[in-house]
């Protein structure tokens, strides 16, 4: 698959509730996620990193709702933009985000995340 095609099963398959099948076919054992907020995994490098990170999300916040725009391609690079409602389990307080994310293909695979939005701590 190309770029455009990749990103297009990307969004596809997180808007049929697939999260799973896009980490378990999509990503690179060696991807690099970057978290401009910092938090808990401000840089994660390798699938198990990346995969705690995700743990560490579906163990602190309840996911209401969630959606990907359409791709934005450019060469080797997709964006999208993530709405979601979520609840942070600890604090009980629920609130409506969205973000930005950068991906980088190589060999048909994602090496390389980003993700940009306001934290608000």
């Amino acid at each position: 698959m190309n770029t455009q095609q990749t990103a297009e099963q990307f969004v596809s398959w997180f808007n049929a509730g697939k999260e799973k099948k896009i980490y378990q076919e999509m990503y690179s054992h060696d991807v690099v996620s970057v978290e401009h907020s910092g938090g808990e995994f401000p840089r994660c490098e390798g699938m198990a990193e990346v995969m705690k990170k995700g743990e560490w999300w579906y163990e602190n916040f309840e996911i209401h709702s969630s959606e990907v725009s359409q791709p934005i391609v450019a060469d080797d690079w997709f964006s999208v933009k993530f709405t979601m409602d979520t609840t942070h389990k600890p604090s009980g307080m629920r609130s409506q985000m969205s973000e930005i994310a950068v991906y980088k293909i190589a060999d048909g695979k994602i090496v390389y995340e980003e993700f940009f939005f306001t934290s608000e701590e």
